[in-house]
């Protein structure tokens, strides 16, 4: 196990550490003087790292690429309010000095509980047709298996190992909650079959074996396409399947992300669209929270966060001030005596 992790970062500000790494990213890149340093993003199951290399870079720039794991001793301090290592040596790892689950975060919670919540949901359904259609795709192993580890995201959101089946989880538990509330206008089957599918792409989007990156195919195409030609593989599956769900299913996964500047070439244009990309938006969002306030655990204002362009209150950790502050107890309103009352009510005209 690593004697360092980035989430500790702050008890080790401006000391010398000598822990490993996965290459995230690795540039080289001219001083001003003309020589190269090297621009690195390092990452642990905890978070990444930005690091630079200003001395002896030619003895380095060749010894490690991106993706492989490398031993690193350095200064760690703040450079504009964010933690950076400037790196005084790096080597490459041996396989066998690696221990894997120190560099890939992954879920808390338990893969096969979420499994069969999505197999309970599926389940419930009153369609045949798209009930149907989501078991082919539960039902292939190798989808089930990369399901059960995909991230959601390569940063933004549930970017760990098995984020991807924890944010659907999420998102269906928000979709069954949403849609009671609306039952004259949304098809339940519908939308649940939308959740399932948003992000199914992402199993073949993006790679993740030693650090969260874009395949090929992923980085030309998209998961919403590579998703719709999934969704026409199975749909071959299913017997008298209805052209008239194969469009709404396509239009769902394309609109999701609501907006053309966020990548949909389709705003979402009927009412599970909507309610679709609203609770997916909604689940990313407290889940980008959640992380944040996880890694920062002692702030109460967080430093910014990119994704959400803000810096962020723990307001469970802002309210604790009323208990440490040993407010007096909260008495309740005067609203008159007894007797003032009654002549009130006697007053009153039936």
């Amino acid at each position: 196990m690593k004697e360092f992790y980035i989430c500790d970062a702050s008890r080790f500000e401006n000391q010398v550490i000598t822990t490993s790494f996965v290459v995230v990213s690795k540039q080289a890149k001219p001083k001003k003087s003309g020589e190269l340093y090297l621009a690195l993003t390092l990452a642990d199951r905890t978070g990444h790292l930005d690091a630079k290399m200003w001395d002896n870079v030619t003895e380095h720039i060749n010894c490690f690429e991106q993706d492989d794991f490398v031993k690193v001793r350095g200064l760690l301090n703040r450079f504009n309010g964010r933690f950076q290592l400037t790196v005084h040596k790096v080597r490459s790892m041996q396989e066998a000095e690696v221990d894997f689950d120190d560099y890939l975060p992954r879920t808390t919670k338990d893969i096969g509980v979420l499994w069969q919540t999505l197999k309970d949901y599926v389940d419930s359904f009153q369609d045949p047709h798209l009930q149907a259609l989501v078991r082919a795709f539960m039902a292939d192993p190798q989808i089930e298996q990369a399901y059960k580890n995909a991230p959601a995201a390569k940063t933004l959101h549930h970017a760990f190992i098995g984020g991807l089946l924890d944010h659907v989880v999420s998102l269906f538990r928000l979709c069954d909650l949403a849609c009671r509330n609306y039952p004259e206008s949304i098809n339940r089957d519908l939308l649940l079959t939308g959740a399932f599918l948003h992000d199914i792409g992402k199993i073949h989007e993006l790679t993740y074996n030693r650090s969260f990156s874009y395949t090929t195919r992923g980085q030309l195409l998209g998961h919403m396409i590579i998703e719709l030609e999934m969704l026409h593989a199975k749909i071959a599956l299913v017997p008298g399947f209805p052209g008239e769900y194969k469009t709404l299913i396509e239009h769902l996964i394309i609109s999701h992300h609501g907006k053309y500047e966020f990548g949909s070439p389709k705003l979402p244009m009927f009412p599970e669209a909507l309610m679709l990309h609203y609770l997916d938006d909604l689940d990313s969002k407290m889940e980008s929270m959640r992380a944040h306030f996880l890694r920062e655990a002692e702030a109460e204002w967080t430093g910014y966060n990119s994704s959400l362009e803000r810096p962020l209150l723990n307001s469970k950790k802002f309210l604790e001030n009323i208990k440490t502050a040993g407010a007096a107890p909260v008495t309740q309103p005067d609203t008159g005596s007894a007797e003032s009352s009654s002549a009130l009510a006697a007053a009153e005209p039936e």
